[in-house]
């Protein structure tokens, strides 16, 4: 099956990026959202992103977020991540594997649940890819905080297919 058909079936609906192959600009200094390097994809820091100019799930966990609000900015991380990686090699079905996410989850100091919120991010790519794609090895971090007071952020290696020659 398609991925794009599994998307639908999911009801998920792919974000626009914030940015193309070039520098994101001033808001976030100089660097890419993502860096292909032969059959392998770098992801840069993604997050949940914002709503109607709005910060989605602001704040720390422990404080101010729910886990369940964690796990569903988790999840829309991963939704964001997959548009991403559409818009950098054109073609979901190209993904062979989801080889590491390094996870921060913005927390209180005696926040202990983390992979309860990373779990949103590995959930949504077991079901969108499968169990064998999908899956990948993961590190959560807790942090004080992150940019714009996002809960969580994630950074993604992705291997691809080699391109069609």
């Amino acid at each position: 099956m398609k991925i794009e058909q599994r998307l639908d079936e999911l009801g998920i609906t792919l974000t626009v990026p914030m940015a193309g192959p070039g520098q994101y600009g001033k808001r976030y200094g100089k660097m890419k959202p993502f860096v292909i390097t032969g059959r392998v994809l770098h992801l840069g820091g993604h997050s949940a992103g914002m709503e109607n100019g709005q910060v989605r799930y602001p704040g720390r966990l422990g404080q101010d977020v729910t886990i369940e609000e964690g796990y569903r900015a988790a999840r829309q991380t991963g939704i964001n991540c997959l548009s991403t990686i559409k818009r950098a090699i054109g073609d979901l079905d190209r993904v062979t594997a989801i080889v590491s996410s390094i996870n921060f989850v913005a927390c209180t100091p005696d926040f202990y649940e983390h992979y309860k919120i990373t779990n949103g991010l590995s959930d949504l790519f077991d079901e969108v890819f499968g169990s064998e794609i999908g899956l990948g090895a993961r590190a959560t971090y807790g942090a004080p905080s992150l940019s714009d007071n996002y809960c969580f952020e994630t950074s993604l290696i992705v291997e691809i297919d080699s391109p069609a020659s």
